[in-house]
């Protein structure tokens, strides 16, 4: 899925090479290198041209940035490779929560209660019920989940 900013699409590749170099405020050499280290990989044209996103440029300047700082290549690829495995674990987090709150809204589970039987099988009850007793199991114990 694309990200947007207002109305543009941040990942769309519009930049032909000189331009993102301008906008980057490089040579187009340098973002050839980058290319090649795979620091930023831009989009490719049926012909084989650079094509530039937004978000490249962005990573074009933060690039810069740590080299600025002193980094060194390998390690300005190895902070954006770790910046990609935060982001995607903050989607997968993101994406598990809302399945959690999906299935904790279908369960209901708010208004359970767990009784727990002599041979261990674990029985839903709604407040205020109890058990029914079974020749092969008496309930020992009610458990109420947390918030319930």
């Amino acid at each position: 899925m694309a990200r947007t900013r207002g109305d543009v699409d941040e990942d769309a590749p519009v930049f032909v090479i000189s331009i993102a170099a301008e906008l980057a405020g490089m040579h187009a050499q340098t973002l050839r290198q980058y290319d090649r280290l795979g620091l930023v990989t831009p989009r490719r044209t049926r012909g084989g041209g650079r094509r530039y996103s937004s978000r490249d440029i962005y990573r074009l300047r933060e690039v810069q940035r740590l080299s600025q700082e002193g980094v060194s290549l390998a390690g300005i690829q190895r902070i954006m490779e770790l910046e990609h495995q935060v982001e995607a674990l903050q989607a997968k987090v993101t994406a598990l929560t809302e399945r959690n709150e999906l299935l904790t809204d279908a369960l209901g589970a708010g208004g359970r209660i767990f009784a727990a039987g002599l041979s261990g099988e674990v029985v839903a009850l709604r407040p205020g019920t109890r058990p029914r007793r079974r020749s092969t199991s008496t309930a020992l114990a009610l458990w109420r989940p947390p918030g319930g």
